[in-house]
């Protein structure tokens, strides 16, 4: 049977080369979201300024090495950017050029529920095959549609604030783990419960052409990066944080 694949996904694999090194540890000082506890979550690379640079989906790889799953076009990057980061600490960091990330609409088939929002369906890691079926517009209308924004193209790299990416809102952040790049600024803002500007998806004719991140003409929609009042039909899961926002 053909398995319904994110051919635009690719995996990033950590692993440890030598025994003892704690991949989890070392990735758990660099991402915003708590990667020892339960896994996947999403997880944004900030910059030190609190902006994302990537987001991906944390995944169990065995018992000590971690896969990331991320937009297919930024992977590489990625491996650039986090091998930066390890200095002298014996992980590789490579990509999982045999596994592909699947993904169905809906949940309770054996795949885990998107971390972000359960009506995003379930996704899943897996070898490759020559029949495997691409979903990728499937996704990319069915994640527009609940208002969820991801990748290069929708929060641009290190020009969206990671909490105006509705991060706390769809679980990318954690605020209880400790340091990270760009905790400082991430945490203000959420103390100060000041987010002023937030991705939001809108239909294509009531975009507004200064704001616009990216548009989707088939689908006749837009993400513009907006003041938070002049959003104005949120999804149902961000309508209460607006709401919070607009009373004080």
């Amino acid at each position: 049977m053909s398995n319904p694949r994110l051919f635009d996904r690719a995996l990033v694999r950590l692993s440890p080369s030598a025994p003892g090194e704690d991949v989890a540890g070392f990735l758990q000082g660099l991402v915003t979201h708590d990667v020892k506890g339960p896994l996947p979550v999403w997880a944004g690379l900030l910059s030190p300024q609190g902006k994302a640079l990537f987001d991906f989906i944390v995944w169990p790889d065995g018992a000590d090495a971690l896969l990331l799953d991320v937009e297919a076009a930024q992977a590489p990057a990625l491996v650039r950017r986090l091998s930066l980061y390890r200095l002298r600490r014996k992980i590789t960091i490579a990509l999982a050029e045999d596994l592909g990330v699947f993904w169905e609409g809906h949940t309770g088939d054996g795949g885990a529920a998107d971390p972000r929002l359960a009506a995003l369906g379930q996704r899943w890691i897996g070898p490759m095959a020559d029949d495997d079926v691409a979903v990728d517009a499937q996704w990319l209308a069915h994640r527009l549609k609940l208002g969820v924004t991801e990748g290069l193209a929708e929060l641009g790299s290190d020009q969206t604030l990671w909490l105006e990416a509705n991060a706390a809102e769809l679980n990318g952040v954690s605020f209880t783990k400790g340091c990270y790049v760009g905790q400082e600024n991430t945490a203000r803002m959420n103390w100060r419960q000041k987010v002023n500007r937030r991705l939001a998806v809108v239909p294509l004719d009531q975009s507004d052409p200064a704001r616009q991140r990216v548009a989707y003409p088939d689908l006749g929609l837009a993400v513009d990066h907006l003041r938070t009042e002049a959003i104005t039909h949120p999804p149902h899961w961000l309508a209460p944080a607006l709401a919070a926002s607009a009373g004080e």
